[in-house]
């Protein structure tokens, strides 16, 4: 009878181990290792925002609508608009590739975005998730990047809004020096010129874009995070 338990446990060890070498990381904690190892708690982004983002990256990803769900832009409109409040994450290789300046709407608000719209003609800022299409060459606004709204109701009147990345001179720290506050856009998440291309380049083709903001209608009604 000891033989034959003795055998048993023979068996059955080598398969528990490999059922718990197999199990799945759980998302809570696979995303703190992410926001842990990037180090992005001293960039002035919380673990809260970044989780939102990642689960709504998740859902786009799991509905196939994410080209390369690796890279993830974080806008954090909660952030005074004189922070560098944009983070370009590379979610592979848990590598921060930017982090800089991106202006909000000039109905939205001056140094702080708190008004948001999803209304042309309104020149807010619209929440929420976006996935990123191709460069366009704008007569205005030169290399820029279109980005198509995917939550109805919040930001999916974006593309006829005209709602694009693009550089403008009014997002520097010169300006900030200035103004005291970084220029506003016509609800365009607007670059500094030097950094408008190589964030493009790394981001375009579908990827995920999520612009947030502590908005309660928002945060109640979004249904990629409820």
């Amino acid at each position: 009878m000891r033989k034959v338990i003795i055998y048993l446990l023979f068996i059955l060890i080598p398969v528990i181990n490999n059922a718990r070498a197999t199990e799945a990381v759980p998302a809570g904690i696979a995303n703190e290792d992410i926001y842990a190892t990037v180090s992005l708690s001293e960039t002035g982004l919380s673990r809260d925002i970044f989780d939102l983002a990642i689960k709504g990256l998740k859902k786009l990803d799991s509905d196939g609508k994410l080209n390369n769900p690796n890279i993830v832009t974080i806008v954090d409109y909660s952030q005074s608009s004189n922070k560098k409040r944009l983070y370009v994450i590379d979610i592979k290789n848990k590598k921060l590739l930017f982090n800089t300046f991106v202006a909000h709407g000039r109905n939205t608000g001056e140094e702080y975005a708190k008004s948001f719209s999803n209304d042309e003609g309104s020149y807010k800022s619209s929440l929420g998730f976006y996935i990123t299409e191709h460069p366009v060459i704008g007569s205005h606004t030169g290399f820029s990047l279109q980005i198509d709204g995917v939550e109805k109701g919040f930001n999916d009147h974006a593309v006829q809004r005209a709602i694009i990345i693009h550089a403008a001179e009014y997002v520097t720290q010169n300006f900030i020096n200035k103004y005291g506050r970084l220029g506003r856009s016509y609800g365009c998440p607007s670059l500094p010129p030097e950094m408008n291309k190589p964030i493009i380049d790394a981001i375009k083709g579908g990827t995920c874009l999520f612009l947030y903001n502590p908005n309660k209608e928002y945060l109640s009604n979004s249904a990629l995070l409820n």
